[in-house]
């Protein structure tokens, strides 16, 4: 009977948080409320109250999956007999892919363009510290192995998101998307060739 009612409080819990993830990516962090998650839920509002103390404890818990979720996609990516850069083109097109396509991301991202709320700034700068974190371990063990010259990899790490995000995002409100391969070339031509370490002359 313990177990049963364990199962039921699991199930309860996972629905809750189902539930969330959809009002707030189809309503954003500010317009959801708990009445919403509840409906959506199937659960009485005060059930809750009892898993997540409020509306910003609930939302937390959302970003934390969602960052396990692209972390996990990002470690996919990673081949151990691919080159570094074939590695860092994947993961990252593979991470920026996952969050362009995701309806909670593409929500936060349009609420703080919009009006500007903290808790959906706060939720994608978490997002994007763990993506600048990957690719910072990532060029440090490479620095190591000597595939690539001494940088600084927290900074290194940072301009490479961005130049990502640029290709990704930017450049397709303005031009016809870049493929795959065409992002693939100019990571090669602006980042690869001042990394790769020169011969001795």
């Amino acid at each position: 009977m313990v177990k049963k009612e364990e199962e039921t409080c699991i199930d309860k819990r996972q629905r809750i948080l189902e539930a969330a993830e959809r009002s707030f990516g189809l309503f954003g962090y500010k317009a959801t409320t708990m009445d919403q998650v509840a409906k959506l839920a199937g659960v009485a509002k005060g059930t809750i109250y009892t898993f997540f103390k409020n509306k910003e404890e609930l939302f937390n818990e959302i970003i934390d999956g969602l960052i396990t979720s692209m972390r996990k996609r990002a470690e996919m990516a990673i081949h151990e007999e691919d080159s570094f850069f074939d590695n860092l083109h994947r993961a990252l097109y593979d991470i920026l892919d996952f969050r362009r396509e995701h309806q909670l991301t593409l929500k936060l991202s349009q609420e703080f363009r919009e009006i500007g709320t903290n808790n959906a700034k706060a939720a994608l700068e978490r997002l994007e510290n763990m993506i600048v974190k990957f690719i910072e371990r990532h060029l440090q063990i490479a620095v190591d192995k000597g595939e690539i010259v001494q940088v600084d990899p927290h900074l290194t790490a940072f301009i490479m998101l961005q130049l990502y995000i640029a290709l990704i995002y930017k450049w397709e409100e303005r031009e016809q998307p870049l493929s795959r391969e065409e992002i693939a070339q100019l990571f090669q031509r602006y980042l690869v060739l001042g990394l790769e370490p020169r011969a001795a002359g």
